[in-house]
């Protein structure tokens, strides 16, 4: 099966799972779309068992899409600029230390609370593996993708200031996560006596700081570009070339292409929308990128439900993938636990239990396992990456609403007190 081909298979599926989803089941569409390819999966599976179906051709296609590729090179440009190209620049600077703590000194508290913890573990079992691809595990495992429950965190009536805390958070995480993963990937295959302090730390700011940078530089360019004309379908395609063009010179000039992608997103959507774009081009543009991000969505959350034809979970390997979903909701309970009680002033009741239970795992955790070579102890990560992924999705993502719609009137309650002292402080 050729690549259009596929192409075209997994389109169709997309449109069928959707349709099934919106007709009958009526879950949040990612997560539905995610379950009913997961049940296909299955049933595909079972088939296979009785010598029926085409199991064998789908396992076929599905390894010949380099999933990693595809999402870390292709749909995560997409899918970042298209989140943070709706950015309220000005809300976000409100809550910009809880987010910048959040998606550092979080991420990296995660990294090493879960690489500590799991290496200690296999130890203790007898399973050695080194402690730096532990690491890589913490790192992959840690950002948090909120696509398929900030729909019905927002439904569920969440503070809009800790919507805004949530989304900033996810944005830059992801960029920040992949940033720590390369660096460590480059220990891990160097060899960490033969790597300092110092150069691990100039490759971590290289990254960060030279994505961040050129993120500012794609968009002004397109923010001078978009000023200049008036023509929504130039305009839109000015957008399109800013992700596509500019990725690609990220990676040219290894720095990091999310973070670049998040900072020339903001600034298109903030700047560009304000000063550079009519209200029809405004239109066109948010148009264009939510359908974008719309179908992306559902081609990765649909992926992940066929992941399960080719990845190898033997039993051994899902009794870890259980102890990991402990480990990693712990983990997150403490990098987000701390941060929170230190600027509790800016947080509403309840705050730490909802970025917990509502910190989903996504597709950008799968892709990186499986960038992952095979004496790192690829198979292993790859299946207990799955297995959390999935309770993340299909457990949290869909009790997260309930768990909020029980807190709903006290968090309000808090909410409108925090609002009250905020003009006690300004009257002082």
């Amino acid at each position: 099966m050729n690549f259009f081909h596929v192409v075209s298979v997994l389109i169709v599926l997309s449109a069928a799972f959707g349709y099934i989803n919106y007709r009958f089941l009526r879950l949040p569409h990612t997560i539905g779309m995610m379950l009913i390819a997961l049940i296909t999966s299955l049933g595909l599976i079972g088939l296979g068992y009785l010598n029926i179906g085409f199991k064998q051709e789908v396992v076929d296609a599905l390894k010949g899409i380099d999933f990693s590729y595809v999402l870390l090179n292709v749909m995560l440009s997409f899918l970042l600029f298209a989140g943070a190209i709706n950015v309220n620049s000005k809300k976000l600077l409100e809550q910009k230390y809880p987010v910048m703590i959040f998606a550092t000194l979080g991420v990296i508290t995660s990294t090493f609370i879960v690489g500590t913890i799991f290496y200690y573990f296999m130890e203790l079992i007898s399973i050695h593996i080194d402690y730096i691809h532990c690491l890589l595990f913490g790192a992959l495992i840690s950002p948090t993708d909120p696509i398929a429950v900030l729909g019905i965190l927002k439904e569920a009536g969440i503070p809009k200031s800790l919507e805004v805390k949530i989304t900033g958070e996810s944005l830059f995480n992801d960029g920040v996560a992949v940033v720590i993963f390369l660096s460590l990937y480059q220990v891990a295959e160097i060899g960490i006596a033969n790597l300092s302090a110092i150069d691990v730390g100039l490759l971590f700011l290289r990254e960060a700081a030279g994505g961040i940078v050129l993120g500012f530089a794609l968009g002004y360019a397109g923010f001078y570009l978009l000023k200049s004309i008036d023509n929504y379908k130039v305009e839109v395609v000015i957008t399109l070339a800013i992700v596509t063009g500019g990725y690609s010179l990220a990676e040219i000039v290894q720095v990091s292409g999310p973070l670049s992608m998040v900072v020339a997103g903001i600034i298109t959507g903030n700047r560009g929308r304000r000063y550079a774009m009519s209200d029809t081009t405004q239109s066109y543009v948010d148009k264009f990128w939510e359908m974008s991000d719309e179908i992306l969505n559902a081609l990765l959350f649909m992926l992940i439900g066929f992941e399960f034809l080719v990845i190898d979970l033997k039993p051994f390997y899902l009794l870890l993938g259980l102890f990991g979903i402990a480990v990693i909701l712990f983990a997150r309970f403490i990098s987000v636990g701390i941060p929170v009680q230190v600027m509790k002033h800016t947080f509403t009741k309840h705050s730490i239990l909802i970025l917990t239970w509502g910190g989903l795992r996504g597709g950008i955790s799968v892709a990186l396992a499986l960038s992952l070579q095979p004496d790192m102890h690829k198979s292993f990560f790859v299946a207990v990456t799955y297995i959390i992924v999935l309770f993340s999705i299909g457990v949290q993502g869909l009790t997260i609403g309930k768990l909020v719609k029980s807190l709903k009137f006290e968090v309000k309650e808090e909410e409108q007190e925090q609002k009250k002292e905020k003009r006690r402080e300004e009257k002082k």
